[in-house]
């Protein structure tokens, strides 16, 4: 197949060579009991994280800069994912948690016909998906997070290579949303869609268009996670200004914006979230 499953639509054969994304097929980092993810993710017993290897993205700032690059991990089977997901049930995982799945979401879609867990499945994304590729693989899907990271083409460009993302984002989010929002009674989201947002160094103004596009298209009871997470890695020698953490302020601003557009259900992060203690090491 000519690959069009990213907003790239590269035209690679996938079975032949590796995609822009740097993979042909599946390819997997790590898998275990993530407890780090928002409450409603994580919940008791932590969830069940697959990093797929490969990305659409070219984030000068990731936190899994080797993984995203397609220098780690393990390339495996459509069958030896469903073994996975059988072995993130036994260990008690409270999901399924496919990061970075946007790229092979025709092969997660195969895979989840084959087997599909008895736990929720939570597509964790991005961003930057076609609209085509988000509908095809959302009967497969119970719960959708996916990460919005900058409104600005120029910013989208200087950050992560893909001037459109934006664009294609949110195109990708509002499919995402018409997910049904079930929660259990334990406050654990079964079913729907969580927004996230990583607050960038000098970013406040960015994030801020963000928030008003999010509230122009998401249901009031949609949760957000703004992120306070960021921490200085990747390859950026070139761009002093992410050098740093975010600060107090920065932080501050954006969250009292996210109340004042009237975000009701709202997920905030503590100072030592920044911490490089919180970042899987790669051993898959």
């Amino acid at each position: 197949m000519k690959c069009s499953l990213c907003p790239l639509a590269c035209g690679a054969d996938r079975e032949k060579q590796v995609g822009r994304c740097g993979v042909k097929g599946l390819t997997v980092a790590k898998y275990y009991l993530h407890p780090f993810e928002e409450p409603p993710i994580s919940h008791k017993n932590g969830s069940g994280t697959i990093f797929f290897g490969g990305c659409n993205l070219r984030c000068v700032f990731c936190q899994n800069f080797e993984v995203s690059r397609a220098a780690r991990g393990k390339e495996i089977s459509t069958e030896e994912l469903c073994d996975i997901f059988r072995r993130l049930e036994d260990m008690g995982a409270d999901n399924i948690n496919l990061v970075t799945p946007d790229h092979v979401s025709h092969l997660i879609k195969e895979a989840l016909e084959k087997y599909r867990p008895k736990i929720p499945v939570v597509y964790n994304s991005g961003g930057y998906a076609s609209r085509e590729a988000v509908e095809e693989i959302f009967p497969y899907v119970d719960v959708f997070l996916p990460d919005v990271k900058f409104y600005s083409e120029e910013l989208s460009e200087r950050y992560t290579g893909r001037r459109d993302y934006f664009s294609a984002a949110i195109e990708a989010v509002k499919v995402m949303a018409k997910k049904e929002i079930v929660w259990s009674e334990d406050g654990k989201l079964l079913s729907g869609i969580l927004v996230r947002h990583l607050v960038m160094p000098m970013g406040t103004g960015d994030s801020m268009k963000i928030l008003e596009k999010l509230r122009e298209i998401l249901p009031k009871d949609v949760p957000l996670s703004l992120m306070r997470q960021y921490t200085p890695m990747g390859d950026i020698e070139n761009f002093p200004e992410l050098k740093r953490r975010i600060t107090a302020r920065e932080y501050r601003r954006v969250v009292d914006y996210a109340l004042a557009l009237g975000f009701e259900n709202l997920f905030t992060q503590e100072k030592d979230s920044a911490e490089k203690e919180f970042i899987p090491k790669w051993d898959f």
